[in-house]
């Protein structure tokens, strides 16, 4: 009375060719294998530790010093060539050694296609 109808097959349709070669995949294993396929090295990260305290010694430079009376206008205070001069090279340097150890390559580093 009741029939049941037969299962269907899945069918998987693939859109590559099966003939073409593929390249092997290589097992990695190990801590040494990792660091391999990490995209900064150990030096890298130092450099922008460097950077990093560079440009907060900058900003701390140009921020510092205060008045000692409020009512009175102290332009050596203000505009001394540590807040003027030595503070934006700082900043500078600083964005230029971050920007130098975002580009550096590691030197074990290899390019896969």
């Amino acid at each position: 009375m009741s029939q049941k109808k037969p299962a269907r097959k899945k069918v998987v349709v693939s859109t590559t060719n099966s003939t073409a070669q593929r390249a092997p995949r290589a097992t990695k294993k190990g801590a040494a294998d990792y660091q391999e396929n990490l995209l900064f090295t150990k030096q890298n990260y130092i450099l922008m530790g460097v950077g990093v305290g560079l440009i907060f010694l900058g900003l701390i430079l140009m921020a510092g010093g205060n008045m000692p009376d409020p009512n009175i206008w102290d332009e050596s205070i203000i505009y001394s060539p540590v807040r003027m001069v030595v503070a934006p090279i700082l900043i500078i340097s600083g964005f230029s050694v971050e920007i130098y150890a975002i580009f550096k390559r590691g030197s074990s580093s290899t390019v896969e296609s």
